[in-house]
C-alpha cells in the first residue's frame, strides 16, 4: 500500500489511538505519530522504520509483523499477548516530529502521567532521546535507565528506530530495547 503525498497531508494533525492491553508490561513511548502511522492507525508503520524488525530481533515479539497497511488484528493480539504497550509523547499527527513545539513535548509527560496511571505498565521505554531531554527538562539525559520513575516505573530512554536516526541499525535497536524488555519480564535471558 502507498499514499500520494496529498493523501498523507490529509491526515496531519490526525490523533492515533493508543495500542495498550490489560497486561502491559513494556509501554514504548513514541515522539508523535507520523503521517503513515496516522493513515494506517498503526503505531511505527512508515516503511523503512526499524521498530518491529528490532523487536523481533530482540526476541520481544516472535514473529514478524509488518504495519505498512495496518496492524491486523493477529499482529495486534500478538503484540498485547507479549505484553508490549505502545503510546505517544504527543498525541497529534506532523510529517516529522521536529514540527512539534516545545510546549507540545513538554505536556508530554502530564499524558504519560494520566497513561500510566490507567495502565500500570512494569517498565516504560521512552524512544528519543532529543525528545526526552525536552519534554522532561533533562538537557542531559543520555539512553538508558533513568533516574526518575513515573508513577512509581522506573523509565528508560532508548533510541528511536527512525530512519531518519541513522547511526543506529536494526541491531542496536535491538540491543537497545532487549534492556527494559528484561526488566519488564518481557525476556528472561
Amino acid at each position: 500500500m502507498g499514499f500520494t503525498r496529498a493523501e498523507l497531508e490529509s491526515f496531519r494533525d490526525a490523533v492515533v489511538p493508543d495500542l495498550i492491553g490489560d497486561d502491559c508490561r513494556l509501554l514504548f513511548v513514541g515522539i508523535n505519530p507520523g503521517l503513515w502511522t496516522a493513515a494506517t492507525g498503526a503505531h511505527f508503520a512508515r516503511p523503512g522504520n526499524r521498530f518491529y524488525p528490532a523487536l523481533l530481533r530482540a526476541g520481544i515479539i516472535t514473529r514478524p509483523v509488518d504495519p505498512t497497511s495496518g496492524l491486523s488484528e493477529t499482529d495486534t493480539a500478538h503484540l498485547l499477548e507479549r505484553g508490549v504497550g505502545i503510546t505517544n509523547l504527543a498525541p497529534r499527527a506532523t510529517a516529522r516530529a521536529d514540527e512539534l513545539t516545545s510546549d507540545e513535548l513538554r505536556a508530554g509527560p502530564e499524558r504519560l502521567i494520566q497513561v500510566v496511571a490507567r495502565w500500570r505498565p512494569r517498565v516504560i521505554a521512552v524512544a528519543g532521546i532529543t525528545a526526552y531531554r525536552t519534554a522532561f527538562s533533562r538537557r542531559k539525559a543520555v539512553t538508558g535507565l533513568q533516574e526518575e520513575t513515573i508513577g512509581g516505573v522506573p523509565v528508560w530512554v532508548v533510541p528511536n528506530p527512525s530512519g531518519l536516526n541513522a547511526h543506529d541499525t536494526v541491531e542496536s535497536l535491538a540491543e537497545a530495547y532487549a534492556a527494559p524488555a528484561r526488566a519488564a519480564g518481557i525476556l528472561t535471558e
